[in-house]
C-alpha cells in the first residue's frame, strides 16, 4: 500500500491517486489557457497542449498539497484516500510533470513564456497552509492562478509579454496584448467572488480554527453582498472593454447569461450557490470564446433607433420606463417611489432648465413640444431615472431580505 490509506492493491492506488482529480477545479485553469491562446490567433496546438497541461499538474499539486496539509498535518479533515507518504510521492510526480512541461513551454514559446508559466504552480503549491490561512491567499490565490493561466496561455502562442497598451489599430484584434490582460481581470474579480460565496458554506469551522476568511472576517451576509458586487464590477469591465472596442460586439451576451445564473443563485444556500456560480462561470467562459473566435455580432453593428424620428428620445424613455414599473411593481414599492419622485422633481426640473439655458447640452432626435420652458422628453426624463434607479434599489432589498430570511 504506497498510494491508498484504507485499500490495498494496484487498483487502490491508482484510485487515490485520481481521487486528487476535481475536475470542478481542474477545468477552469486548462479552459484559461486555451482560452489565452484562443484570443491570441491561430494558436499552435502543440504549445498551447503543453501549456494546459502545465496547468493540469500545477492544480492537482495544489490538491495534493491541501489534502496533505489538512488531513496529516492539520487534522482539520475526517478522511483522506492517500497516504502521508503516497501525498509526499505524488506531490514529487506532479512537480516533475510541471517542470517537463515547463522545459517544453520553454522549448516551443521561450523562456518568456516559460517564465509566465512557473507561477502556476507556485501558486498551487503555496496555497496550503501558506496562502489558505489569510483572506487574501484564501480567496485570490485560485482566481489568480486562473489568469495567470490565461496570460501564460496567450503568451505561450505571442511569444509577448501583454504590455498593456496595444498600438493604433489593433486593439481587440487577435494578439492584441490589452485583450487577454483585460479578460484576465475580469475572471480575477468574478472568480474571487465565486470563492467568496464558496468560503461562506465552511465560515463556522474556518472560525473555529483561525482560518480567516471574507466570510469569517465580516460575516456570510455582507461577504455575499460583497460576492455579488464583484460580480457586478466583473460585468462593468466588459461593458467598459466592449464600447472601448478592447472586447467583441458579443461579449456583453455572456454577462447577460452569467448574471442569469447569479441572480437564481444569490437566494441559494452557501454550497449550492457554488455549484451554480461555477457552473455558471463555465457559460461565461465558454460565450466569450464563441464571443473572440467568431465574432458573431461584428457585421451587424447597433440598432439605429433614430429611425423613429423625433420621437427616438421619447420612445426610449418609455421602455426604461416601463422596465422601472415593472420592477417597482414587483417589489409592491409604487407608491413609496411616487412620493420619492414628487420630492426630486422639482429641483432636478430647474436642474434641467438652467443646463438647457446655458447651452451645456442639446437634444437632437426630440418631438420639439415644449413644456413650461424645457422639452417634454425632459420632463419625462425626471420620472424615469429616479424610478428606475428605485426599482433597482427596492429589488435589491427585496432580495437582500429573501436570502436573509
Amino acid at each position: 500500500m504506497v498510494f491508498a490509506r484504507t485499500a490495498t492493491g494496484f487498483r487502490a492506488d491508482v484510485g487515490a491517486l485520481a481521487s486528487q482529480i476535481h475536475p470542478v477545479f481542474m477545468l477552469p485553469p486548462i479552459a484559461a489557457s486555451l482560452f489565452g491562446a484562443i484570443v491570441a490567433g491561430a494558436p499552435s496546438i502543440p504549445a498551447g497542449a503543453v501549456h494546459a497541461l502545465a496547468a493540469f499538474f500545477a492544480v492537482y499539486t495544489a490538491h495534493v498539497k491541501d489534502g496533505y496539509v489538512d488531513f496529516h498535518l492539520r487534522g482539520e479533515d475526517d478522511d483522506h484516500p492517500m497516504t502521508a507518504d503516497g501525498c509526499r510521492i505524488a506531490l514529487l510526480g506532479a512537480s516533475g510533470g510541471f517542470v517537463i512541461c515547463l522545459l517544453g513551454v520553454g522549448a516551443l514559446a521561450g523562456s518568456t513564456a516559460a517564465a509566465l508559466t512557473f507561477p502556476m504552480w507556485v501558486i498551487g503549491y503555496l496555497h496550503a497552509p501558506q496562502l489558505d490561512t489569510t483572506p487574501l491567499g484564501s480567496t485570490m490565490g485560485y482566481p489568480t492562478g486562473i489568469a495567470v493561466a490565461m496570460v501564460g496561455g496567450h503568451v505561450v502562442q505571442t511569444g509577448v509579454v501583454p504590455a498593456g497598451v496595444a498600438q493604433a489599430g489593433t486593439i481587440g484584434t487577435p494578439g492584441d496584448p490589452t485583450t487577454i490582460l483585460a479578460f484576465a481581470a475580469v475572471f480575477l474579480v468574478v472568480l474571487t467572488g465565486v470563492k467568496v460565496v464558496d468560503d461562506e458554506s465552511d465560515h463556522a469551522y474556518d472560525a473555529s480554527i483561525d482560518k480567516r476568511t471574507v466570510a469569517v472576517l465580516i460575516g456570510p451576509e455582507r461577504a455575499r453582498r460583497l460576492a455579488y458586487g464583484l460580480f457586478g464590477l466583473g460585468g462593468t469591465m466588459v461593458l467598459w472593454g466592449t464600447v472601448s472596442g478592447v472586447f467583441p460586439a458579443s461579449a456583453p451576451v455572456a454577462v447577460a447569461v452569467f448574471a442569469t445564473v447569479a441572480m437564481v443563485a444569490y437566494r441559494a444556500p452557501s454550497t449550492l450557490a457554488t455549484m451554480l456560480l461555477i457552473r455558471g462561470t463555465y457559460l461565461f467562459l465558454a460565450l466569450l470564446v464563441v464571443a473572440t473566435w467568431y465574432r458573431p455580432l461584428d457585421p451587424v453593428g447597433l440598432p439605429d433607433v433614430t429611425a423613429l424620428g423625433p420621437v427616438t428620445y421619447l420612445a426610449t424613455e418609455v421602455l426604461f420606463g416601463t422596465v422601472a414599473v415593472a420592477l417597482l411593481y414587483r417589489a409592491n414599492a409604487l407608491r413609496r417611489a411616487a412620493v420619492t419622485i414628487a420630492a426630486i422633481y422639482p429641483v432636478a426640473y430647474v436642474w434641467d432648465w438652467y443646463t438647457l439655458e446655458v447651452d451645456v447640452f442639446a437634444i437632437v432626435t426630440r418631438t420639439g413640444i415644449d413644456l413650461f420652458g424645457i422639452p417634454i422628453e425632459e420632463h419625462v426624463f425626471m420620472v424615469v431615472v429616479p424610478a428606475f434607479v428605485l426599482g433597482v434599489h427596492e429589488t435589491i432589498q427585496s432580495m437582500d431580505a429573501g436570502a436573509g430570511s
